[in-house]
């Protein structure tokens, strides 16, 4: 297989007009930026003295791993057979903080909620799950625990 590579930048925007005389005098907002793309706005999470209004770093990897499970179980909904027609996720994750400061996030759950077609197929749509995990590169990638709660439900059915 081949390699890929990706780039982005990140500046920082916080700038007060003081830069960082003090932990209070200095903004945490910044945008992420790759070539050709909208500018992502970030922030730290708002217990960091944080813009609320921006994604934090700790969200953006979250979302990453809900994308890539949800792009990975696609693929896998394919190559196994059944029809998604609907997909929705509500991801969360824990972060522990250290007294030296450091933290680390924990564990991260999904909650994907799956619409398939086929009734008789509803075991092997929740056993996907499994395999997209496997495969996708994000969840591969983070050093710690992708959990998964997943519900199948199906089209028409009530």
């Amino acid at each position: 297989m081949s390699d890929h590579s990706y780039e982005v930048s990140v500046q920082w925007t916080g700038d007060r007009g003081t830069g960082t005389s003090g932990y209070r005098d200095y903004g945490r907002d910044h945008d992420v930026r790759a070539a050709g793309k909208h500018d992502v706005q970030g922030s730290a999470d708002p217990t960091f003295r944080g813009d609320r209004d921006r994604w934090n770093p700790e969200e953006l990897v979250l979302a990453a791993l809900a994308q890539c499970h949800m792009l990975s179980y696609l693929h896998v909904a394919v190559t196994e057979g059944f029809t998604v027609v609907a997909y929705e996720d509500r991801a969360t994750a824990s972060l522990n903080l250290n007294r030296d400061g450091s933290g680390e996030l924990t564990e991260a759950t999904l909650h994907p909620v799956v619409t398939i077609l086929e009734a008789d197929r509803v075991a092997d749509a929740e056993a996907a799950h499994a395999t997209a995990n496997a495969l996708c590169f994000i969840a591969r990638s983070v050093a710690f625990p992708v959990h998964h709660v997943p519900s199948t439900e199906i089209r028409g059915a009530d």
